[in-house]
């Protein structure tokens, strides 16, 4: 079977596929996202993830089943 140069999907912290989503943003407000997530050592697509789950927890429409948040940081040796 030959290979296409293109890595696998990343499972994630929870053992599942992530769905990747085209998001677009006013420029402004994706530069104040950049800015926070930077401040908070995350990536703007971890970011955003957060941000997200804390509105759907807020609105009282958490999903049960989501997974965990993927760990901060360089994933170890071996992952």
């Amino acid at each position: 079977m030959a290979t296409t140069g293109v890595p696998p999907p990343d499972p994630g912290q929870g053992g599942r596929e992530r769905k990747p989503v085209l998001l677009r943003l006013d420029p402004a407000v994706h530069e104040a996202l950049a800015r926070w997530a930077a401040d908070d050592l995350r990536s703007l697509n971890a970011h955003v993830e957060l941000l997200l789950r804390q509105a759907l927890t807020k609105a009282g429409r958490s999903p049960k089943d989501a997974g965990p948040l993927p760990k901060r940081g360089r994933p170890a040796k071996g992952e």
